[in-house]
């Protein structure tokens, strides 16, 4: 591919993405890896009474999802978040949330990728697990070099395929529980070994770092509201229908696992889905939900990247990150942080090569401390705008978030408890003291790099041909 061909003065995204698109590419960033792969860590922390986790996780997500959806009908933007976190916090907190997100996409994608290859082992377990890395890396970026149109039509179609895998999964799983055509699969299973809580409500508790994990990317849908073509339509719609879809595929899902075979006999050898139906006997289902676990592998990727390029193309918008991220190819993709993000692939392909036992786990852990941190910001932003408003000015509000002020009351402490709780294993404290050099580094490159740049460049630029920004601050 040329020069020519990617480049352009175009510094302005397309409203081409349709509300079908951003529903999907939601599900596509939140059903993956977390559900397909990482269930398995989940299932083992607290055994059936991972469910609950799943219901308190999605009810907590949801909270964070209207508030972001408040702001985002109000001032659909590229930035998202990062922008709101700038306006109602202030430039460094704004600075840190762009960043910190543009993080959780890399690790993110880390963690698919790698179960990616642990998929593979499934039908080649003789072949080293980097090399079918190295072909999705190809494949990805080449996916994301597409007008956001394409991308989010190929979207649809992907997540489309999973969506209608996971449900016929269940109805396949039900029918063997209801018909009884394997003398192990039975309702019981859910309470019949060790109990509900065999693990206790401690058990719950540490199940969340990974349960959080899970619902990781559904924050996109913020992001996609620059490239929404009637953010005050598709935003809501897609903010309703997203956390409802993905707890009843989580539940529903995890609790026909789990009345299949005793939910000991999970293992993290391979997806939990295709070894519980392989164990089963039904080769052939394993092998098709096989294809779906790497088609939602890949489809989580594209997901992110696509989040990360707009995150960062916001970012230079405001001047907070370097200004040849605002360039966009021909076809309107911001292509510099598509690089950026393959390269990253990359380096997670490298990892994979040197300790391929010990890797996920680790991702998934810092993956999660950046998702948690952005999701803190997104709620301390809407809190920050809401508490200057007027009452006239609240009324005026198209989609306000509901249970103010105690639902976000609530939803902050939680998010706070979840980032603690990485403290409380080995495997997951490493992603505290990353993130915390995370941050540390990311304060001193502010301080060092913007507080340089003249009072004007931090001001946060209105689009082109538009008037200046002269709302209040307080204002979305």
């Amino acid at each position: 591919m040329t020069t020519d061909m990617l480049t352009t003065d175009k510094t302005s995204l397309q409203r081409g993405l349709k509300s079908r698109h951003i529903r999907f590419i939601a599900l596509g960033s939140a059903i993956g890896t977390g559900l397909f792969y990482g269930s398995s860590e989940s299932i083992k922390a607290a055994g059936p009474a991972v469910l609950l986790a799943y219901l308190i996780g999605g009810a907590a997500v949801f909270l964070v999802l209207r508030s972001l959806g408040e702001m985002a009908v109000s001032r659909p933007c590229a930035g998202s978040f990062g922008e709101y976190a700038t306006r109602h916090l202030g430039p460094l907190p704004g600075f840190l949330t762009g960043w910190t997100y543009a993080l959780e996409m890399v690790f993110v994608c880390l963690a698919d990728i790698t179960a990616l290859g642990v998929y593979m082992g499934f039908w080649f377990p003789d072949v080293p697990r980097w090399i079918w890395l190295l072909a999705a890396v190809g494949v990805i970026g080449a996916m994301n070099l597409f007008s956001v149109k394409v991308f989010g039509e190929l979207e649809f179609w992907l997540s489309l395929a999973k969506v209608v895998a996971i449900i016929a999964m269940i109805l396949a799983g039900l029918a063997i529980i209801v018909f009884g055509s394997h003398g192990g699969a039975s309702v019981s299973n859910l309470w019949s070994n060790g109990g509900f809580l065999p693990h206790g409500i401690q058990g719950v508790v540490m199940s969340l770092a990974v349960v959080m994990f899970a619902f990781g990317g559904t924050e996109i849908i913020g992001v996609t509201a620059g490239e929404a073509q009637d953010p005050e339509k598709t935003i809501p719609s897609a903010v309703n229908s997203i956390p409802i879809r993905i707890v009843l595929f989580y539940v529903l899902t995890l609790a026909v696992i789990m009345s299949l075979d005793p939910w000991q006999h999970i293992g993290s050898g391979g997806s939990p889905f295709v070894e519980i139906f392989a164990g089963l006997g039904v080769s052939s289902a394993a092998a098709v939900l096989n294809v779906v676990v790497i088609v939602a592998a890949l489809s989580a990727i594209n997901s992110d990247i696509f989040a990360a390029g707009r995150i960062m193309y916001g970012m230079a918008e405001r001047g907070q990150a370097p200004a040849a991220m605002r360039r966009l190819s021909r076809n309107g993709v911001p292509w510099l942080t598509v690089v950026i993000m393959i390269g990253a692939l990359l380096c997670g392909v490298l990892l994979n090569y040197l300790m391929p036992e010990r890797i996920f786990l680790v991702i998934a852990s810092i993956a999660t401390f950046a998702t948690v941190w952005v999701w803190l910001m997104i709620l301390l932003s809407q809190v920050s705008a809401r508490r200057r408003m007027t009452p006239q000015e609240v009324a005026t509000l198209k989609y306000p978030a509901p249970f103010w002020p105690y639902g976000q009351i609530a939803a902050i402490v939680f998010m706070a408890g979840v980032v603690a709780l990485l403290a409380f294993s080995d495997s997951t404290r490493i992603a505290l003291v990353v993130g915390a050099v995370w941050l540390a580094l990311m304060t001193g490159a502010y301080y060092l790099c913007m507080r340089r740049r003249p009072p004007e460049a931090e001001t946060l630029e209105a689009p082109k041909g538009t008037e200046p920004d002269r709302e209040p601050v307080h204002q979305y």
